[in-house]
């Protein structure tokens, strides 16, 4: 965000919701509450602001936002805007994704007041240079792990959901032509902006994204594409599709839009991201410009392949973090033998491999989306954080659901439900980018 007044007042509210002089006072609830507000009002002006300063009336040069400086040390402290990020999602986790989320999983689609309340933020917004209407004046990935981060914390299946239209706007902003960000990008910075998913995987044994079976086929007046692709979040609602395809052997993304003739949608039933509202697409013959091949000589796939693997893992450590802080609290008050079973080293220790492991995980998402904020290689980095993840993240699901015993299998309580939905990471559910 930038360091205008809004921001610098929206800061200082963040600040006084910190202070632990409110708890002594009473005064916590009505001062977060403020604070939330606040910063919902904030951003909607900063959206507003732009679209009447930035109305894009013609094709504008291609924008790419530059990285940040390399530091020479691996700092982990969070600047003011990314703390008043943070500050803000964690109140709307807590208050909206968390208390909605058992509905949104049992309906299989976001409640209204969900989709409402987190539209009112403005999310897209962090993803769109301000030439187009947004807010965004650097590539910021460690800005993006840290927002999947604490969406993640409120519900994964949610949060995905949410950040469909943020990895759609953020890819087009970082590889797309001079036309298609003139295109999309101001629309992301609407009231209502539009409803936007990412299509890679493909329904096949040993799915590798590099080798796709969907293809593109240029014809006179553009592209052709047929093919499959299954676990498409919001695929039935989105406006606009980012479909990836192989051109010429090679692996790229194309810009579809839902009314495009050839394109049919069905439900794809899941174990978990239920909330997410998956869905298989299939495209035959489905006639695009040739336009809508995004990017050009500067497009790189495995790039793109990479920051959806820090994205992922983001909303990974933030629903590992969800089930530590639950289970922390029921051992300690769940009693056997007449004491807590917490007392028992064998909880204690998974308890304590649980927090290892979320940070571990944490550590190095975080390594790897810094380098890459930094103009740094990170294919590396991403990897490593991308198989902890993998691993770490179903043990973690599934020791939470075993220190709550019998608990831990029924849908009282919110750990089944996180047990299920992380599981979708090792197998990569779910087209988000970073």
């Amino acid at each position: 965000m930038t360091r205008d007044p809004i921001g610098i007042a929206l800061s200082m509210m963040n600040r006084l919701a910190a202070n632990p002089l409110l708890d002594r006072l009473g005064l916590r609830t009505t001062t977060e509450r403020t604070a939330y507000h606040g910063t919902r009002i904030g951003f909607r002006t900063l959206a507003l602001a732009g679209q009447e300063f930035n109305r894009v009336a013609n094709w504008l040069p291609k924008k790419r936002l530059p990285g940040r400086p390399a530091s020479e040390l691996f700092d982990l402290t969070l600047d003011e805007d990314q703390q008043m990020i943070v500050d803000s999602l964690h109140r709307l986790s807590r208050d909206t994704l968390r208390p909605g989320a058992a509905e949104a999983d049992e309906a299989g689609a976001m409640p209204a007041a969900v989709f409402e309340a987190t539209a009112a933020l403005g999310l897209t917004l962090y993803a769109v240079p301000t030439e187009f209407g947004g807010v965004a004046e650097a590539q910021s990935p460690v800005t993006s792990v840290l927002i999947a981060e604490q969406l993640g914390w409120g519900d994964m299946g949610l949060a995905i959901a949410l950040l469909a239209p943020f990895s759609v706007a953020q890819a087009i902003t970082r590889w797309g032509t001079g036309e298609q960000q003139s295109r999309y990008l101001p629309a992301f910075c609407e009231a209502e902006p539009p409803v936007a998913t990412i299509a890679v995987d493909e329904p096949q044994a040993l799915f590798d994204p590099l080798e796709l079976t969907t293809r593109a086929d240029i014809t006179p007046s553009g592209y052709r594409l047929n093919g499959q692709k299954n676990a498409v979040i919001l695929g039935a609602a989105s406006d606009i599709l980012l479909v990836a395809a192989s051109l010429h052997g090679q692996p790229r993304l194309f810009i579809v839009e839902a009314a495009t003739t050839g394109l049919a949608c069905q439900p794809d039933p899941t174990m978990g991201l239920r909330a997410a509202q998956p869905a298989t697409l299939t495209l035959t013959n489905v006639d695009v410009s040739a336009d809508a091949l995004l990017g050009d000589d500067d497009f790189d796939y495995q790039a793109f392949l990479d920051m959806g693997a820090l994205l992922r893992c983001g909303l990974a450590i933030g629903t590992s973090q969800a089930v530590l802080d639950y289970v922390i609290p029921f051992c300690n008050d769940r009693q056997a033998f007449g004491e807590p079973i917490s007392h028992r080293q064998s909880v204690a220790f998974m308890i304590s491999n649980l927090a290892i492991e979320t940070d571990s995980m944490r550590m190095l998402t975080w390594r790897a989306a810094s380098r890459a904020e930094t103009g740094q290689a990170f294919h590396r980095e991403a990897c490593l954080a991308k198989l902890l993840c993998n691993e770490k993240a179903m043990e973690v699901g599934t020791n939470g659901v075993q220190l709550l015993g019998g608990h831990g299998f029924v849908k009282e309580h919110p750990v089944e439900r996180w047990y299920r939905d992380l599981r979708s990471v090792a197998t990569h559910i779910g087209g988000v980018h970073a």
